[in-house]
């Protein structure tokens, strides 16, 4: 029935609920995993309030670098003895789009997410994440809270 299934994931309780999840559906269908995690492109609101520069900008780049390899370690010991494949993939930009556009282009007949993520500020001007992946992806989209 789900023979892919895109699993995003940001480091937050419900994101790691999410891929338990996964990992029990995907188990149970025999499916690939499809592990993402996306850092956001700086913010014009946070670049404008702040004087920022170039030590500042590339300093932030590697730490967001050290957190997705963070993310996607603790994703790969919470999936150890999974018998399906994983893919695991870092990547950046808007996160409700890059999660769709990467499910469709790695043929993922399923979305498994967490319903709040840790994004806070950002969800509360902009809306969830997970509303608009529910509202626009062309597949399934399971949301775990």
């Amino acid at each position: 029935m789900f023979t892919k299934i895109c699993v995003p994931v940001d480091g937050s309780e419900g994101a790691w609920k999410a891929l338990a999840a996964a990992k029990t559906l995907g188990e149970k269908y025999g499916s690939e995993l499809l592990v993402l995690t996306i850092s956001g492109p700086y913010s014009s609101l946070i670049m404008m309030q702040v004087a920022v520069n170039e030590q500042t900008i590339t300093r932030t780049k590697e730490e967001l670098n050290k957190t997705r390899d963070t993310i996607l370690g603790q994703a790969e010991e919470r999936l150890a003895g999974y018998s399906g494949n994983v893919e695991y993939v870092e990547t950046m930009g808007n996160p409700a789009q890059t999660i769709m556009k990467r499910a469709e282009e790695a043929g993922c007949d399923a979305i498994v997410m967490g319903s709040r993520g840790l994004s806070g500020v950002e969800e509360f001007l902009l809306g969830s994440v997970s509303e608009k992946v529910a509202q626009y992806a062309k597949v399934p989209v399971f949301i775990i809270k």
